[in-house]
């Protein structure tokens, strides 16, 4: 059984390069702490398979992010302290996983990748 993860980005922010990295890495690292330690362990095992893909607006990142809840997959929804690019509390990104491939791709099978 595959495991994998998933960064979902805003694609109407249009953050520069360097801002949209940064908070790929948060999402990333966020909802690795909240998976369990199982899930971790196959994840890094099986090579730590990860994907970024886009939503098209904020309504369209939270709908994912309140089916992976329901699914209760790992997520950490991603909001911006401000201080570059976007004002104080932007939700800018949303990582899942690492869960099991099939799970995810119940969610985000149809995103397309960045």
């Amino acid at each position: 059984m595959e495991y994998k993860q998933v960064i979902v980005v805003r694609k109407d922010l249009k953050l520069s390069r360097g801002k949209l990295c940064t908070q790929v890495a948060h999402a990333s690292l966020g909802s690795y702490k909240k998976a369990d330690g199982r899930a971790r362990s196959a994840w890094e095992s099986g090579g730590s398979k990860k994907v970024v893909v886009k939503a098209e607006d904020l309504k369209s990142l939270m709908e994912i992010y309140e089916d992976a809840r329901h699914m209760g997959l790992p997520c950490s929804l991603i909001k911006d302290a401000g201080r570059t690019e976007v004002e104080p509390g932007t939700v800018t990104a949303l990582g899942i996983g690492p869960c099991k491939e099939a799970d995810m791709d119940k969610i985000t099978g149809g995103l397309k990748m960045l």
